[in-house]
């Protein structure tokens, strides 16, 4: 077996009582396991392990404390005024920066998609924006009735750069949620076919467990062929291609008048501020008018830094 790695943001463990069963376990619960920039790394490295690991039939992802995930930390890519590939501070921006870094991310994402190990994402609370990429990478989800999932980031400043709502939803429900950034709760969820099952809170661990259980009862090669198999009808359907147009859509929101004004109202006046606006259904500014406030905004920055 593989020596377990160092991680950062997440650990993975073996159930000691069902050793067929490996945890992935999100370990940042003060930020609602928000994403870092070592999150997607340590997820691709913890997939390894567990196939690595001869006694592992499934892996459940998972995490700790009130939320599953919230999404990238805006902290750390929103607020800053630091430049960096996928909040580019010069002129003019460099797409293919953007582009390589993201589909990285991405590509990490998806390890829980390429694993010859059947994954189970296990949602409580929050799988939202970055957050409901990694849980629709894994091959199953189940869900808290009441918890939310969506992305929020389509109404400005972001694209799901795994691009699986429509695979999973199909068009109409998938453009339901990304031409409005609603979120949806784990029974509605359910209903749309987007989780397997949708439970109250304190029957998450037992139905995810019961689920697990079930498919680590059977032999490795097997499972493996099945899923292989359901995997490449996605693949069929131009899974990857669309993929790639999603990650470098992803970097234009992120840089184009409208992506600039969110961010630059984030560095002035927070990301809460920046959110209620988004979320709320007031028009965000486009076009000239993002490209006006934009300007004001670098002016009320200077001035704060003495520049």
């Amino acid at each position: 077996m593989a020596e377990l790695p160092k991680f950062q943001s997440l650990r993975v463990s073996q159930d000691a009582e069902n050793p067929r069963v490996a945890r992935i376990t999100f370990t940042r619960p003060e930020k609602l396991n928000a994403i870092t920039e070592s999150t997607p790394g340590d997820i691709r490295m913890a997939v390894a392990w567990a196939n690595e690991n001869p006694e592992v039939n499934v892996i459940i992802v998972q995490g700790e404390g009130e939320a599953f995930c919230a999404g990238y930390d805006i902290g750390l890519f929103g607020e800053s005024v630091a430049d960096h590939p996928c909040k580019q501070e010069k002129e003019p921006w460099d797409p293919m920066v953007d582009y390589a870094y993201m589909k990285r991310c991405t590509e990490d994402f998806m390890s829980l998609f390429r694993s010859y190990k059947p994954t189970i994402a296990k949602v409580h609370k929050y799988a939202i924006a970055g957050g409901s990429d990694i849980a629709n990478c894994c091959d199953l989800i189940v869900m808290e009735d009441t918890a939310r999932m969506g992305y929020m980031p389509t109404r400005v400043w972001g694209c799901p750069t795994t691009a699986m709502w429509t695979y999973k939803l199909g068009p109409e429900r998938a453009k339901r949620l990304l031409l409005t950034g609603d979120l949806i709760d784990g029974v509605t969820a359910k209903d749309w076919g987007l989780v397997s099952e949708a439970v109250p809170r304190d029957q998450l661990e037992a139905a995810t467990l019961k689920l697990a259980l079930r498919i680590a009862s059977v032999p490795q090669s097997h499972l493996m062929m099945q899923k292989l198999v359901v995997n490449q009808a996605l693949l069929s359907m131009g899974l990857e291609q669309t993929q790639m147009f999603a990650t470098l859509f992803d970097g234009i929101t992120r840089h184009n008048p409208e992506g600039m004004w969110f961010r630059r109202h984030t560095q002035v006046y927070g990301f809460k501020s920046a959110v209620e606006w988004r979320d709320s259904g007031r028009p965000i500014p486009q076009g000239d008018e993002a490209r006006a406030l934009v300007a004001e905004l670098d002016a009320m920055i200077a001035k704060s830094s003495g520049a």
